[in-house]
């Protein structure tokens, strides 16, 4: 795997409008990000998109399919917990329907390893 040392997670339900604009955008920043959709087995083929992208961006999307809607909350454990079993030193979490700016995640970045930080908050 080539790990970028940057992650971010990305929970997902019946997300298939949205997502695909989202990986590439978080794909088209200046700073590279590795990308972990968690997918709650979304009945509209989310993550059927996600698998289709998956040859496009090898080693750097990554999906974890659950078997029913288990929430947010134990998404992002789940993502965790896989992030660091796999040595990220930076982990962010985010939404997929753009309600938080994907180019915010360069300085929350920049803010924990420039300014020293070990939690930045968007």
């Amino acid at each position: 795997m080539k790990n970028q040392n940057r992650l971010v997670i990305i929970p997902t339900y019946n997300e298939k409008e949205n997502i695909e604009r989202m990986v590439r955008k978080v794909f088209s920043l200046t700073l590279p990000f590795d990308l972990l959709i968690i997918d709650d087995n979304s009945p509209d083929g989310t993550a059927d998109v996600i698998k289709s992208l998956q040859k496009e961006y090898p080693n750097q999307l990554f999906l974890l399919e659950r078997k029913g809607k288990l929430g947010l909350g134990t998404a992002y454990i789940t993502g965790f917990k896989w992030a660091l079993e796999r040595d990220y030193e930076y982990i962010c979490e985010m939404d997929a329907d753009f309600s938080h700016n994907p180019e915010d995640l360069i300085s929350l970045h920049e803010a924990c390893e420039k300014g020293g930080a070990d939690l930045s908050i968007g």
